[in-house]
């Protein structure tokens, strides 16, 4: 899963870098600079949600874990044979615990910062499109949520490795085949 939210990262960058490509006459396309952007930031708020709920996801997973294994009840959803002693499994699932909320914690800020300041700039490209702002305006924003997207492009694509290596070491730890999660 972390693959393919990389993947769709990737492609929300190229879109939204061939949007202002467009806008800044770089490049000419049968289609203009706003007839891009509409489906360009449709796509991104639709990378974005996923990369958000992954981690999300993620974090939920691993503090269900940890509250069966620490209350020590349902064991069977986790073991064939629950083993006696819990404590070396509280102690690691605690710690996966720890890792999934630092990286939905460094992350999903970024994401939400991205997507206001995306849907601010859209408004004012209309705005500015019916002559209702200057071009600055529409541009600064613009500028401001390239900013907000080049952060959370590289902290998304860390996090999710490591989220990824976290959820191979939870399902590892618990014997959990691949197809179950």
């Amino acid at each position: 899963m972390a693959y393919l939210l990389r993947t769709l990262i990737v492609l929300m960058i190229g879109g939204i870098l061939l949007t202002a490509m467009l806008a800044l006459k770089l490049i000419t396309l049968p289609f203009g600079h706003i007839q891009v952007a509409i489906p360009a930031f449709i796509y991104t708020i639709f990378a974005q949600a996923f990369v958000m709920f992954y981690f999300i996801g993620v974090a939920r997973l691993t503090n269900n874990v940890y509250s069966i294994v620490s209350s020590g009840t349902n064991l069977k959803e986790l073991f064939e044979v629950p083993p006696e002693d819990l404590t070396p499994y509280i102690e690691k699932t605690k710690k996966f615990v720890e890792e999934a909320d630092r990286c939905k914690r460094q992350t999903i800020p970024w994401t939400i910062l991205m997507l206001i300041l995306g849907m601010i700039a859209f408004l004012l490209g209309g705005a500015h499109d019916t002559g209702v702002v200057q071009k600055t305006t529409h541009s600064g924003v613009v500028l401001g949520f390239f900013i907000a997207m080049t952060i959370g492009f590289f902290r998304q694509w860390y996090y999710l490795g490591k989220s990824h290596v976290l959820l191979r070491k939870l399902k590892t730890l618990y014997g959990i085949a691949d197809a179950q999660m």
